[in-house]
């Protein structure tokens, strides 16, 4: 446990304290649930006895307050009674068959999923901002992996809200905290649980998460900020409060069933906003806002009339998102308006469908807010969780939840550190070796053995969420070929495979040289071809260069048919059958005896294949070329039995003339 020296000491809950707070939980739940929750108040009592976290906040004060924000989200018994026993894992020996024996394997799973958090909290701390894009992108993306890290670790989507409580409640502790530690946790929030916490769309931990985080990052900036606002956040609500309650009486005399929800902009909303517009305070129309929801396009447009009609438009703030969608179909009308007290306010109108969407679909205000690139397969299971957040206010069956809450989401992928702390996303199932390749493909190259978590393992071990790995190589290593063997289990991502085939494709170049030369020279040799551009032959066999053909060739990714059929494209380029009359004409117009009769076209003149060398008395099969007239081959030549389909119509049936005769 570390102790903040400079922290303030808070006094510990006393037990008369702690059993008021549990005696005030009977109005939320059953008899039987508050007594499991009593249970956990008592062991974390005496486990948690004169120990406090960093901020100095004594740990059980720290339990509670956490619990008190999970109760105000509405979560179950066992999520509270969990959140209670948060850092035992810290002070009890073999806690886990102690919780399990006590409280039940899914109040364990939440606590040992909540120590899981922990570690990766700790390991993956993020590191000081440096100013250069490169530097702040690379940043950017180990943030986010992180985030990803904790949804795919967790089984039971209640750690992340545990934990999201859990920083809610260390925010608020940090008043009389020393600079340096404030701004330490109120980055890692500010970066990695604020957007979880918007992701899922936990609003209220989201707003005061992003405000004090803020408050401590930049503290002049949010004092300049809240000055502005010429009002304490109580009075802006109120503001807002009695806005909420004009547009309802209007609404409801004109007919208009709607829903009517607003409240004042966030210091960190303004600010932002601010930035991304590049905008001062003055120019923003949006620090109050409202919300109406309506059942149908047409009472989009009747609402907005009655606001119009109750405060003066500010006219450069409209925009029909309705007639006119963004390109994420994004659909809203957005309005401005003097308001009470000519207060700037800002209104939203659509139909809870529209509401529906955006908060749920592709349009989903976490995208806008954050920015950046999408993830498409990230997009659907954050949605699905906030279904599953949505189900659970409507669902009183806590057997239902459970069965909501436990899901395998994020299970596609897993998230690895490296012996630095940053986090490489890989495939489920993936190994130290792709985790190397991902790395980088000289790291993989010389990969000769791995360590996770401290021990050495097989090169074709299956990782795990949150494991550190370490690569142990050699100085000059080589991969082996088993990696390519599937059933070996070495190699689980595609990328990984191909980097380990190129670097055996692209070993012994000289040499695959060499032997390609040497096969093509042989296969013109069997076409009784001579001197021939073979640049022409390379561009057959779809390569830009001679020297690439030739080293695919050496290797033998160039079967010896293809290299033939790529010969004789391009000593035949004319249509075959305009090619075999053009030859057989122009050779029976200077014919004289020989040897060999062609078949319908009395005796011409003949060359015999070298590659075959035919003679009286084999089988022969003559064959007509474009430019050396007819070559007699033997009918069990290698050259005519790989001859293509669409050439046999330029093969001639032959025999010897003495044999006739």
């Amino acid at each position: 446990m570390i102790h903040g020296s400079s922290a303030l000491q808070i006094p510990a809950l006393s037990d008369q304290e702690t059993q008021a707070w549990v005696a005030s939980l009977a109005n939320t739940f059953s008899a039987s649930e508050v007594e499991v929750i009593n249970q956990a108040c008592q062991l974390a009592s005496l486990a948690y006895a004169a120990q406090t976290e960093k901020t100095g906040v004594p740990l059980m004060h720290h339990a509670t307050g956490t619990a008190a924000i999970l109760m105000s989200l509405n979560l179950d018994a066992e999520t509270i009674a969990a959140t209670i026993l948060y850092a035992t894992p810290r002070h009890i020996d073999n806690w886990q068959e102690t919780l399990k024996s006590r409280f039940g394997q899914s109040i364990t799973n939440l606590v040992a999923g909540l120590m899981q958090i922990e570690q990766v909290q700790a390991f993956g701390a993020l590191e000081p901002v440096n100013q250069k894009d490169k530097d702040k992108d690379a940043q950017n993306q180990q943030v986010e992996s992180l985030r990803k890290m904790l949804l795919a670790m967790v089984q039971d989507i209640r750690v992340v809200l545990i934990k999201l409580a859990e920083r809610t409640q260390t925010l608020r502790s940090l008043a009389n905290v020393d600079s340096t530690m404030q701004q330490q946790i109120a980055k890692e929030i500010q970066g990695v649980y604020a957007p979880l916490a918007n992701r899922l769309g936990v609003w209220q931990l989201k707003w005061e998460m992003e405000d004090l985080s803020l408050r401590y990052l930049e503290p002049q900036l949010y004092k300049e900020v809240a000055k502005s606002l010429d009002a304490r956040r109580l009075d802006r609500e109120q503001y807002i409060q009695n806005v909420e309650q004009q547009l309802r009486q209007q609404l409801t005399q004109a007919g208009i069933k709607a829903e009517v929800t607003g409240r004042p902009k966030h210091i960190y909303s303004i600010i932002n906003k601010m930035r991304r517009k590049n905008l001062n305070f003055e120019q923003l129309y949006d620090v109050r806002a409202v919300r109406i929801l309506v059942e149908n396009i047409e009472e989009c447009y009747s609402a907005l009339s009655i606001v119009q009609a109750l405060w003066q438009p500010i006219a450069s703030e409209f925009d029909d998102y309705i007639a006119k969608p963004k390109g994420n179909n994004y659909r809203s009308l957005h309005t401005a308006v003097h308001g009470p007290e000519n207060l700037a306010l800002e209104v939203q109108i659509r139909t809870h469908e529209m509401h529906a969407y955006s908060e749920l679909g592709v349009a989903a205000h976490w995208r806008y807010k954050e920015g950046g690139k999408t993830d498409a397969a990230l997009n659907e299971k954050i949605t699905l969780l906030r279904q599953i957040l949505t189900w659970k206010e409507e669902s009183k069956d806590s057997s239902d939840l459970l069965e909501q809450f436990n899901t395998e989401l994020f299970q596609e992928n897993i998230y690895v550190f490296t012996p630095q702390g940053k986090v490489i996303d890989l495939p489920k199932d993936a190994t130290p070796v792709d985790f190397a390749y991902a790395l980088h493909s000289d790291l993989g190259h010389r990969t000769r053995g791995a360590k996770v978590d401290g021990h050495i393992v097989p090169l074709n071990y299956k990782l795990q969420n949150a494991q550190h790995v370490e690569i142990l190589t050699h100085k000059i290593g080589t991969p082996s070929r088993d990696w390519l063997r599937p059933n070996l289990g070495f190699l689980k991502t595609n990328s990984a495979r191909a980097k380990v085939r190129y670097w055996f494709k692209h070993q012994h170049v000289e040499e695959h040289l060499s032997q390609g030369r040497t096969k093509l020279d042989k296969e013109l040799h069997r076409a009784g071809v001579g001197t021939i551009n073979q640049e022409k032959i390379a561009h057959k066999l779809h390569f830009n260069k001679l020297e690439d053909c030739l080293n695919a060739i050496g290797r033998g990714d160039v079967t010896e048919h293809q290299i033939a059929s790529a010969i004789q494209d391009v000593v035949s380029p004319k249509p075959i059958e305009k090619v075999q009359h053009q030859v057989v004409n122009k050779i029976a117009a200077h014919a004289t005896p020989t040897d060999v009769i062609l078949e319908g076209v009395g005796n011409l003149q003949t060359n015999i294949a070298k590659c075959c060398n035919p003679a009286y008395p084999d089988a022969i099969m003559a064959y007509v070329t474009r430019d050396r007239g007819v070559t007699v081959h033997r009918q069990q030549c290698s050259f005519i039995k790989r001859l293509e389909p669409n050439r046999h119509d330029r093969l001639l049936n032959a025999q010897w003339q003495s044999k006739k005769s």
